[in-house]
């Protein structure tokens, strides 16, 4: 018999009507004007600062384990600045899934577009190797701007929630790719389809390795060599930063030379090596808040 669940499975269902009202309330927030909305995104990240103990812990422990060349004050700094990011990515996304009125490619610098030009140019898919800065729902919506791509995602299990996401996203997305659709992912590679994918969090030891990152190891999932190889794409790292004066820069950084190349740890070691380039031009605006060090080879965790 399967194992049963007392998640709702209907929209309309009481236990849900929570989630509804946060909604309703996202919606509304996401209809401030720009600037404020960011404004008021950095206030809630530094109540979250002081108040949301476990995740400054876990940014905490981060930036200590990734930067040990930093003092404890600057360590203490760059944890801070990050979740102070983070509070202002929830309103990023609130404004990015609502509020159609703004015309955010006025606030777009691009870098490295020829790579994406180059690479359709040659009839090839596009693995655009993503990253999970703070920035990343407005960075997909920027995205959506100059380009037509899907993007792969982890399915939410609050429906309400998922709902939001799905519908906020499709605003801008071809179309949305669970995490554990290979077969759909590669089909859209081979038909020189563009995709969104992002293999740098901590999905557990199944279908992983343990390469560095930033020099400690990270359980990390060897998919990203197989989806290129069967979709026979172009690899392309993909970052998005945050600008001074509510403005974003998209950098698209060359094609991956001879990837994958036929060792799966050491293609997964080279995909955390380059994450970790783009992240060290911005560290403060990547999500740190996650348990990216959660699993260890030796069974133990830092947090």
């Amino acid at each position: 018999m399967g194992k049963r669940t007392n998640r709702p499975t209907r929209l309309s269902d009481p236990r849900l009507y929570p989630s509804w009202i946060g909604v309703g309330l996202f919606w509304l927030v996401g209809q401030l004007p720009w600037n404020f909305l960011l404004a008021t995104g950095r206030g809630l990240g530094h109540l979250a600062w002081r108040l949301a103990k476990r995740r400054s812990h876990i940014a905490r422990t981060n930036i200590r384990l990734c930067f040990p060349e930093l003092t404890p004050e600057e360590q203490e700094n760059l944890a801070r600045r990050s979740v102070i990011s983070t509070g202002e990515a929830i309103l990023e996304m609130a404004g990015s899934f609502s509020n159609h009125r703004i015309d955010l490619d006025k606030r777009l610098v691009i870098k490295g577009m020829e790579h994406i030009e180059q690479a359709r140019a040659e009839g090839k898919g596009v693995l655009l190797l993503g990253m999970h800065f703070n920035s990343i729902d407005v960075g997909s919506r920027l995205l959506g701007y100059l380009m037509d791509f899907y993007a792969v995602y982890r399915p939410n299990d609050n429906r309400v929630i998922d709902r939001l996401i799905n519908q906020g996203r499709g605003n801008y997305l071809k179309g949305n790719v669970p995490r554990s659709d290979i077969r759909q992912m590669i089909r859209l590679l081979r038909n020189g389809e563009v995709l969104w994918y992002a293999p740098d969090q901590d999905y557990g030891i199944a279908h992983a390795v343990f390469v560095p990152f930033f020099g400690i190891p990270a359980a990390t999932i060897t998919a990203t060599s197989r989806i290129a190889r069967m979709g026979k794409a172009r690899v392309i790292p993909t970052a998005h930063y945050r600008l001074p004066g509510g403005r974003y820069q998209i950098e698209f950084g060359p094609p991956l030379e001879n990837f994958p190349c036929g060792d799966d740890e050491a293609d997964t070691a080279r995909i955390n090596q380059t994450i970790e380039h783009y992240v060290r031009k911005h560290p403060e605006q990547y999500l740190w808040v996650h348990k990216r060090f959660k699993h260890q080879p030796d069974g133990k965790s830092f947090y």
